[in-house]
């Protein structure tokens, strides 16, 4: 049986590895905090087969699937950099939901409360960025490609993950966003910045985005940004039911990625199933 030890000398050239393969800085955070706790758990101790499976263990007894096989995805990675390929351990097979769950989704009429809070507190900023991301799709990560340029040529390139794409500006947004640079005097470069000139981030986004919760009556927990590109995802589905055009519209590589968004909540497919009146009373 093999033993291997972590060093932190090892753990420092695999992130700078990440680095060469031009991992996002987000990615390449991820795997650091999965692997501090990875090294948390070890405390010292060799890292064998067995130790590995003991650790998924105690990953599956203390978060959610979803979350283990992040983790587990870290560390498998960390082991065939190391050339530890006999440490590896499986990701856990997972169900795919068959319904949408409702209780974590933004509503429409949610999204329009918190737009209208908004804009009586006379945060523009926020107001225009919730517009932004909703009515694009985009993610929070991607907010700082919508630059001057962009709103006057009315799309957007995003290269984001190592992936190219174009981002469709609707000329009512592009409308919007004109007048917003006008008044702030922007000449080049992210619409959206800080007082110093540098693109916002995600944390500080979500963190005004949760502020306006209490006064929209709307639940902390269903806004964050991501849910902002769920919304876009799940209306266009509703309009249009192309799943191939809305992976376009995504940025999504794989078709498995974007059928969620084509699943219907439970009551939806509960009421198609009543109007099939194969049930004879």
């Amino acid at each position: 049986m093999n033993q291997y030890f972590v060093d932190r000398e090892i753990l420092e050239k695999y992130y700078e590895q990440l680095i060469r393969e031009e991992k996002s800085a987000e990615t390449v955070k991820k795997y650091r905090h999965d692997l501090e706790k990875f090294c948390m758990f070890v405390n010292g101790r060799a890292v064998t087969k067995e130790l590995a499976i003991e650790y998924k263990q105690y990953l599956v007894d203390n978060h959610t699937a979803n979350s283990v096989n992040t983790m587990l995805a870290s560390l498998n990675g960390f082991f065939k950099y190391a050339g530890w390929y006999d440490c590896l351990v499986k990701t856990l097979k997972i169900q795919p939901d068959l319904f949408r769950a409702q209780g974590r989704e933004l509503t429409r009429e949610e999204y329009y409360r918190l737009l209208e809070v908004a804009k009586q507190r006379e945060d523009e900023k926020l107001w225009l960025i919730i517009q932004t991301m909703c009515a694009t799709g985009i993610r929070v990560g991607e907010l700082r490609y919508i630059t001057v340029e962009a709103v006057m040529a009315g799309y957007a390139y995003v290269n984001f993950k190592g992936k190219i794409r174009s981002i469709i500006l609707l000329p009512e947004l592009c409308a919007l966003l004109k007048d917003y640079i006008a008044r702030t005097g922007l000449q080049e470069g992210s619409v959206f910045v800080t007082r110093n000139g540098k693109p916002l981030d995600r944390s500080n986004i979500c963190r005004n985005m949760k502020n306006l919760c209490e006064e929209a009556g709307v639940d902390r927990n269903k806004v964050f940004p991501h849910n902002l590109r769920h919304l876009f995802a799940c209306e266009y589905m509703e309009k249009c039911e192309d799943p191939i055009a809305l992976a376009d519209l995504m940025g999504h590589t794989s078709l498995n990625t974007t059928r969620i968004y084509a699943r219907k909540s439970i009551e939806e497919q509960a009421r198609r199933m009543e109007e099939m009146e194969l049930v004879v009373k």
